[in-house]
């Protein structure tokens, strides 16, 4: 009966040290390109702090201005997260993200709130700066 209880603390604790080992950290600087909404392509750099599962950091977009990332969560290999910015004439645009992490690369799926752009915005991938 105690062999079994010691057996059955070490499984638990492997498990629970594997399950640490595979939570994602994406601090750092990573960048990706996107389609703007005239065609062309931009390149986004994206400065993520992560502590635990909140993360926070700046995107850098094309205009040069530093942009907050707001809500921002990483759960195991989950990240998602909102970029707020002024659409001009039409207000204020809520950028979410939502994606998955593997390794040096995220995959993020991008919606946009309000503004000129509400709508779809479409998939952008990103890569760890080295």
């Amino acid at each position: 009966m105690r062999r079994t209880f010691t057996i059955l603390m070490g499984a638990a604790l492997l498990a629970l040290t594997a399950g640490v080992a595979l939570a994602a950290d994406v601090t750092g600087k990573w960048t990706g390109e996107m389609n703007g909404p005239d065609g062309n392509s931009m390149t986004l750099t994206f400065n993520f702090k992560q502590d635990g599962a909140k993360l926070t950091g700046t995107v850098d977009g094309p205009g040069g201005q530093a942009l907050e990332v707001k809500d921002g969560k990483v759960d195991g290999d989950k990240i998602s997260f909102v970029v707020s910015l002024n659409g001009g004439g039409g207000g204020e645009m809520k950028i979410l993200h939502e994606g998955t992490i593997s390794g040096d690369e995220i995959t993020l799926n991008v919606k946009m709130e309000g503004g000129p752009g509400d709508g779809p915005g479409g998939a952008l991938k990103l890569k760890r700066a080295k």
